[in-house]
């Protein structure tokens, strides 16, 4: 399988190596950011660099903690491409004038849980009670999201809570040590730690009723994109080849787990509910301008910043390079 998916992918990205050659501010090397605990197919095409044969330049992987710390390395100049950037961080950066553009969605899941310490006697029935108590939160993040939106689906009132802003593995330790009375958590070992000493506040289904959900982007700085058309193309390409070729095979699995640093057991329960949209179904979807992604990122912004009307945002998000 992994031979035929290489094949694949290079027939598929010959036309734009020829491109790039010609291309006068090409890029010899692309720097891409990535979540550890955040498994996704497209960890095969990296582990096995596929990537680097088709985009022919060498491909660097830098994980992060955050997507917020993604955002800080890409106005750096560290970063070219954020892969599985959280919304959230994504939209906060642009609406602090972060020359940044949304060019893919890489995958769509069940919003992220926020933990309530067992035995304190909180749950989605009484969870004003959470009004005064601390709850760990990586600001700016989807968790942070999903947290504001189970607070005003369960009428909580958040300027009543002491929030502590902390990446999801120091969460799951605060919770544990009970230092905070609730975490917001992503990431498959985090969530893991987090769930043997919490209860999430809210149920599958009720998020579910509530309407709330999550999905990350590809985000990639404007000076790229535009200096380097063919090479983001050629990216977001192999990218819809490994979601493809994605069986969930032992083999796969393994492979994927290894790279995410996760066992695998954790890794084929935390994809057991992902979603990877193809290219046909993103641009029929999420972007437009009425697409799921202007309409989230709008949404985003009134929860973030009360800005309704999501027009600077609406020009970041950018469909045409996908395959």
């Amino acid at each position: 399988m992994k031979k035929l998916f290489k094949a694949a992918v290079l027939a598929g990205a010959s036309v734009a190596a020829i491109a790039m050659t010609s291309a006068a501010n090409a890029a010899d090397k692309v720097n891409v950011a990535f979540f550890l605990e955040w498994a996704t197919p497209n960890q095969i095409a990296k582990v096995d660099k596929v990537y680097d044969q088709a985009m022919g330049v060498d491909v660097n992987w830098t994980d992060f903690s955050t997507g917020v710390a993604m955002t800080e390395a890409m106005l750096a100049g560290d970063i070219d491409i954020a892969y599985s950037q959280g919304l959230a961080p994504f939209v906060t950066a642009i609406q602090q004038g972060a020359p940044l553009k949304m060019v893919a969605i890489a995958v769509v899941y069940e919003a992220n849980n926020c933990f309530i310490k067992n035995g304190l006697g909180i749950d989605s029935s009484n969870a004003s009670e959470l009004e005064g108590k601390t709850v760990a939160v990586p600001l700016n993040t989807m968790a942070d999201y999903s947290f504001r939106r189970y607070m005003s689906a369960l009428n909580v009132d958040v300027s009543k809570i002491k929030i502590v802003d902390q990446a999801p593995a120091d969460g799951a330790k605060s919770l544990a040590d009970g230092a905070v009375d609730m975490a917001c958590i992503f990431g498959g070992d985090s969530a893991k730690a987090a769930g043997e000493v919490g209860t999430p506040i809210m149920t599958k289904q009720q998020k579910i009723d509530a309407g709330i959900g999550s999905f990350d982007v590809v985000s990639v700085t404007e000076k790229f994109a535009t200096e380097n058309p063919e090479l983001l193309k050629s990216f977001l390409q192999v990218t819809e080849e490994a979601n493809k070729a994605w069986t969930g095979s032992d083999e796969q699995l393994a492979k994927v787990a290894k790279d995410a640093g996760m066992s695998v057991e954790t890794t084929k329960n935390q994809m057991a509910d992902f979603i990877f949209p193809s290219s046909a179904e993103q641009k029929e979807k999420y972007f437009g301008k009425d697409g799921v992604a202007a309409q989230a990122a709008a949404s985003l912004g009134l929860v973030f910043s009360g800005d309704s009307d999501g027009s600077a945002i609406a020009k970041t998000i950018d469909g045409s390079f996908l395959p």
